[in-house]
């Protein structure tokens, strides 16, 4: 079993939202992160009131430059230095006028920003020219006024209407920015990206810039996909990451150096992540991950276990579930390192820790029954093989090394026919899963083949073949790959966008709907391909796996032939002992403080996991 490499390839993407309603002090930064990733408003009201923070100037129109939500604002604004307290009783109507006037002057202000201008305190509005904000063109005006008025549908086709006629080149940035918004808001995510992408490749220098990264974060989070960033975040200096998207392309510029084995680069990036950002966990994992594979054992041992004893709040169930499996699969790590170090006890321990509703738990539940197979507890190594073996996991989970261990295991046992049936069996199931992914791997696998790897995905992923002997747990496995899942998902998100156009008014439909179909229909190619060579990756470790599972199958088959040959001698030269051992009637008691049942083939969910066999072999 090669099991210390595993935790070097088991998270890519996975998430682990948090947020401290503790009073301490609160950044900008910090509120937008739990406004992007949608923790309710009410929550991140409660959460600014009782930190006690006194915010600056700077802090609330960094605030409002960041689109953060009316109620945010005003709760910041009520807690600057220097501000003057509520009167204690008003009339309902009077605080909502104030509320209103508020309201208007935060978007007078939020409007100023994202025209790049500045208050210089006589009352002037600048645009990103310098010039005064009456100058800019009425049209430009009038679809971010009815962008504001919610009604980005009317917006989004002004705006489209000026960039195809190229009516002002000048504001191509302001206008592709505001049409990104639109489609933002029509939850047409994937287009709403290539419009922020446009935005951010006139470079750092352009307004926008730092308006439009934190927007293309919060669509990553919402997709799940990295990708795009991940591709565009090398190409930003650091000091241009805005405020509130820091901690987030930190963290992608440690996956993206990850991948590119710069482990040490990648650990700095992952230590420079905030202990209060949602982040922090994924990036303590990762930490675990790279002093593995450098090597540095009980580093990775440590920040591992940072990572389980680790106390964070979460704002929703799905959350905590993210929370609690980011835990479990550092628990995992840990046990896999004392298992490559041949601690058996220490790795056992550690796998036992792993909770039941976990997604790792049938993966800890197979690991630790070869620790216990290494341990000698051949009984418990069993039980534990027929837990992952049951109808619980067997539909979900492809484990086919659980046949070959539990042969092995027999073998100990001297039980030769019961090994000999176990393989046998396994051979005729995996054999000709084998061939279909060896075969469909390698018409892949020249240069021109790989150039359609979009094909390779449209092959498993659109039009499933119909003479396929691949089991739907093969492709669980192969989409525990996050970025291959998170690519999968993004193209279904695609096509919804495409419903979306084609429900729309002809006008819209016709223009910018068709627009953005071409926009789609061309990065559903590039995104086809890219899924489709992770996909053939995926499947091409998957079948040298397979096969080295193969040919242990048939080495064991040979000892089991030779073992077989040693036990008939052994039987044809002890007549005598054999024929009175087979007299002895066999006492199957094992255990004063224990009560067994006996296992009648039926399955139930309480009893995973606890199942113990009472085999005592036939070894002479």
């Amino acid at each position: 079993m090669k099991i210390s490499r595993l935790c070097t390839a088991s998270l890519a993407a996975m998430l682990g939202l948090s947020f401290a309603t503790d009073a301490h002090a609160l950044s900008c930064e910090e509120i937008m992160n739990m406004v992007n990733v949608n923790v309710p408003v009410p929550i991140v009201v409660q959460t600014i009131e009782d930190s006690g923070e006194q915010f600056s100037v700077d802090e609330v129109r960094c605030l409002q430059n960041e689109g953060a939500p009316s109620e945010v604002v005003d709760a910041a604004k009520k807690l600057m230095a220097g501000a003057e307290p509520a009167p204690v009783e008003r009339g309902e109507a009077e605080v909502q006028r104030e509320r209103d006037r508020e309201r208007a002057a935060r978007e007078r202000e939020e409007e100023e920003s994202m025209l790049g201008g500045n208050n210089s305190g006589s009352g002037a509005q600048l645009s990103d020219e310098g010039a005064d904000d009456s100058a800019d063109p009425e049209q430009v005006k009038q679809a971010i006024k009815l962008f504001r008025a919610k009604k980005p549908l009317t917006a989004s086709l002004m705006l489209y209407e000026m960039l195809e006629d190229n009516t002002f080149p000048e504001r191509e940035a302001q206008i592709q920015y505001y049409l990104a918004r639109c489609l933002f808001e029509l939850e047409m995510y994937h287009t709403s990206q290539y419009y922020f992408l446009e935005v951010l490749r006139k470079g750092p220098d352009n307004p926008y810039f730092k308006h439009a990264l934190p927007k293309l974060v919060s669509i990553a989070r919402y997709t799940g996909d990295n990708s795009e960033l991940i591709r565009v975040v090398a190409k930003i200096p650091p000091e241009a990451f805005p405020r509130s998207a820091r901690n987030h392309l930190f963290y992608l510029m440690g996956v993206r150096l990850y991948e590119e084995d710069d482990l040490s680069r990648a650990r700095k990036y992952f230590g420079q992540i905030s202990t209060r950002s949602d982040l922090y966990l994924r990036a303590k994992y990762f930490e675990g991950v790279i002093y593995n594979r450098q090597g540095r054992l009980k580093s990775a041992v440590r920040s591992f276990r940072d990572v389980v004893r680790e106390d964070v709040e979460v704002g929703s169930p799905r959350e905590l579930q993210e929370v609690k499996d980011l835990k479990n699969l550092s628990l995992v790590n840990v046990a896999r390192i004392y298992y490559s170090i041949q601690r058996f006890d220490e790795s056992s321990k550690y796998y036992a820790l792993v909770e039941r509703d976990s997604m790792y738990w049938p993966t800890s539940l197979f690991e630790a029954s070869w620790s216990n197979f290494m341990r000698n507890d051949l009984n418990l190594t069993l039980g534990q093989v027929l837990t992952v073996q049951s109808p619980y996991f067997s539909e979900d989970e492809f484990m086919p090394e659980a046949t070959i261990l539990r042969a092995l295991t027999y073998f100990n046992l001297c039980e030769y026919n019961e090994v000999e049936r176990l393989l046998i069996g396994f051979e005729e199931t995996y054999r000709p899963m084998y061939k279909e992914m060896k075969n469909f791997v390698q018409s892949y696998a020249s240069r021109e083949g790989k150039k359609l790897a979009d094909q390779a995905y449209d092959t498993y992923f659109t039009s499933y073949p119909r003479e396929s002997v691949l089991p739907k747990s093969v492709f669980n496995k192969v989409l525990r790959n996050r970025d291959l899942a998170a690519l999968v998902r993004h193209l279904e998100q695609m096509e919804g966008e495409k419903v979306i156009i084609d429900a729309q008014k002809a006008r819209w439909r016709d223009s910018l709907g068709n627009h953005l179909k071409k926009v789609l229909e061309s990065d559903r190619q590039r995104y086809k391909r890219r899924a489709g060579l992770l996909f053939l990756s995926e499947m091409a470790q998957l079948t040298a796996y397979m096969g080295d599972l193969l040919a242990q199958s048939e080495i064991v088959r040979f000892e089991v032939v030779d073992a077989q040959r040693v036990d008939y001698e052994y039987r044809m030269n002890n007549i005598d002992i054999i024929d009175s051992a087979s007299l002895r009637e066999v006492d199957f008691a094992t255990s004063v403080d224990k009560v067994y049942w006996p296992f009648n083939g039926e399955f139930w969910a309480d009893e995973l996991g606890y199942y113990h066999y009472t085999e005592q072999g036939s070894c002479k």
